[in-house]
């Protein structure tokens, strides 16, 4: 849920930050759904594609 917040704050598109976090949109999306497990790599990615902490993505 963090993501996605911290993504519309930003007024992008799941498209722009797949690239900012060099992943693919359709994982992006998955992960936003939540139907699909995320490896601590990745989360690190969208961290600092989004300019935030690993922490903060985690918190509920």
């Amino acid at each position: 849920m963090n993501i996605v917040r911290l993504r519309r704050e930003r007024g992008w598109s799941q498209e722009d930050l797949a690239l900012e976090a060099g992943l693919h949109r359709t994982f992006v999306a998955h992960v936003e759904r939540q139907v699909r497990n995320i490896s601590i790599d990745n989360i690190e990615r969208l961290a600092n594609a989004l300019q935030v902490s690993i922490h903060s993505l985690l918190l509920p």
